[in-house]
């Protein structure tokens, strides 16, 4: 019949790793990273490497998965992955550094853990989310929007999108006032309109525009 159409056959999760499993290279770590635009906090990445052939059902960019498919995810990821690694960059560091410098050094202690980590092979084959990271100590491929189309950096935008936001819903419990059990530190007007009303706390970025804006409108 005119219209009908064959159903669509499902994505091959996995259409990029296997572009190396098998080929010289022993292994696909993904990495990706949370956290660069927050007003407070600070940026997190996580790299995965997963055994060859195998994907964890679900998984997908992180924003675009509710907070409750995160976190079961995150476990499904974790006992998946051969190996995990998670660095962190302080706020002290974004403001010192820039963010843009500071993220890759999460990145790289990131990347640091998980070639440390028994299961990883010497020399597995590293792609990012979005642009080529200069400054990142292993050679790598980006892929723009990787996050929603290698399974790898999919899994990783999940595991460091729970581990930061859970960090933020700790401090919101010390710092209360600034919505971070929400907004988890992003420039929302709760938030905007608590820097006004009780100054910045030691976790906020003093270099970011929107900190020193609210502050002198304060």
């Amino acid at each position: 019949m005119s219209g009908d159409r064959a159903p669509e056959r499902p994505r091959n999760l996995l259409e990029y790793e296997e572009r190396f499993w098998g080929r010289g290279r022993s292994g696909v770590v993904g990495i990706d990273e949370v956290g660069r635009g927050p007003l407070a906090g600070p940026v997190v990445a996580a790299a995965i490497l997963l055994p060859a052939g195998v994907s964890v059902a679900g998984v997908k960019d992180s924003k675009q998965l509710p907070r409750s498919t995160r976190e079961s995810l995150l476990h499904a990821v974790l006992g998946t992955a051969l190996a995990v690694g998670i660095g962190a960059a302080s706020v002290r560091e974004i403001d010192r550094l820039n963010i843009l410098q500071a993220t890759t050094l999460a990145m790289n202690r990131a990347l640091e853990r998980i070639r440390l980590h028994p299961g990883c092979p010497g020399d597995p084959h590293v792609v990012v989310d979005g642009l080529p990271v200069r400054g990142l100590s292993h050679e790598h491929e980006a892929v723009v929007g990787g996050d929603g189309i290698v399974h790898s950096i999919a899994c990783a935008s999940v595991v460091a999108k729970v581990v930061r936001d859970r960090l933020m819903h700790r401090l919101a419990e010390r710092y209360p006032g600034y919505g971070w059990e929400t907004n988890v530190g992003y420039g929302t007007p709760e938030h905007r309109a608590a820097l006004g009303r009780l100054g910045p706390t030691p976790h906020h970025r003093l270099s970011f525009g929107g900190v020193q804006l609210d502050l002198r409108l304060g």
